[in-house]
């Protein structure tokens, strides 16, 4: 298993059946990818045939049940190997792990399990209850979304660029395919319709009218965004070698994570710097100037995605699997949980201020239709 869920990790149970098979069997699926492929799809049909003769075909009018059936079986696949590497288990997945993919037992690769295993693993079962019950879900689909995302481009550039890049087995590519169904899903889920809000013209009119001093929690946000802002743009620096006394000071003694030779920490620093921060600008615009309907929606993906992001470095950082010189130093600990657990809660924050107040975020309301309304 490669990734938080893919493909590749769709082979992991199977694999891991020495108690039936023996070691050597589950080695040969390692080491032959065309027979890994095709016991991935044995897999996919047996989880399929499950849940017709289970439920019928009326959950099958979302597809997206079938992806997130699939998905939870891998999550639990995905704690089993991060409770292994932590020691708290053994004699499940070792072989496929030592034989398929090595980077799984790095500090990065254990946090990310450990993210899929409980946090996706609770989204899955959760929307699946919701296409149950006939619930509108995309809310949770959307943060799920950012959280799969950002997992699988950190872990894979990570693993291509770090010193892990020589080890990479065929079975590498099994996940090409899997980043394209996370790309179809997303699509599925912004093409469902959203929520109905039971909001007046007036009210909207209303909202979108106070100018931004009149509204203290834009304010706040605003702030938190900025610094956000400056922080991540601040790490990106840093991860790219300025020479700056702050930036060297900092590298070695506040996050030496940051100079692993993993490369998880490097790319994650950069993605931000090169993602994260243009979006806290149009985040900010969406703050001051009404109508931004796109904000909601995005906020939700972008909340998703630091928060894996976060969870994985913070637990990375300070993992018995890092090397002593890349952990976080004693006399630093509270410093740095604080900024990176605040670096977290920002983007949760604007999801919370947007969800909760979503009249500012709709478009505004024709001038006709007030004028209408108040001769009604």
């Amino acid at each position: 298993m490669q990734l938080p869920a893919g493909p590749g990790a769709l082979a992991a149970p199977l694999l891991s059946i020495p108690v039936a098979f023996g070691v050597t069997g589950a080695t040969a699926l390692a080491d032959n990818p065309p027979l890994l492929v095709l016991t991935v799809l044995l897999v996919l049909i047996g989880l399929c045939s499950i849940i017709l003769l289970v439920s019928g075909l009326s959950h099958f009018q979302d597809p997206l049940f079938c992806v997130f059936v699939v998905l939870s079986f891998v999550s639990a696949i995905d704690l089993i190997i991060a409770l292994e590497e932590d020691g708290f288990v053994s004699g499940f997945m070792e072989v496929y792990v030592r034989e398929g993919e090595p980077y799984l037992r790095t500090a990065h690769g254990i946090m990310i399990c450990y993210w899929d295993g409980i946090v996706h693993y609770g989204l899955y079962l959760t929307m699946i209850a919701a296409i149950g019950h006939r619930k509108n879900y995309r809310s949770l689909g959307l943060f799920w979304l950012g959280s799969l995302m950002m997992s699988i481009v950190v872990f894979l550039l990570g693993n291509m660029i770090g010193k892990y890049s020589s080890e990479l087995s065929p079975s590498f590519l099994l996940n090409l395919p899997y980043v394209l169904l996370l790309l179809w899903a997303g699509v599925r889920l912004f093409q469902q319709p959203r929520e109905l809000l039971c909001l007046s013209p007036e009210k909207v009119a209303e909202e979108q009218g106070k100018p931004l001093y009149r509204r203290p929690q834009d304010v706040a946000l605003v702030v938190v965004l900025l610094l956000m802002a400056s922080f991540t743009f601040f790490r990106g620096m840093v991860v790219l070698d300025c020479p700056a006394d702050s930036c060297f000071e900092y590298i070695y003694q506040h996050e030496p994570y940051l100079r692993d030779p993993v490369a998880y920490p490097k790319v994650q620093m950069l993605i931000y710097m090169f993602y994260a921060l243009p979006f806290f600008l149009l985040c900010i615009y969406g703050l001051v100037l009404p109508g931004c309907s796109w904000l909601p929606d995005w906020s939700l993906v972008f909340a998703g995605a630091v928060a894996q992001a976060q969870f994985s470095h913070l637990g990375s950082s300070l993992h018995a699997r890092t090397p002593f010189p890349y952990q976080t130093p004693d006399d630093v600990l509270w410093s740095f949980l604080l900024t990176n657990i605040l670096y977290a809660l920002g983007p949760q924050l604007l999801v919370l201020r947007c969800l909760r107040c979503p009249a500012f975020f709709l478009p505004p309301a024709p001038a006709a239709l007030l004028r209408a309304k108040k001769h009604q």
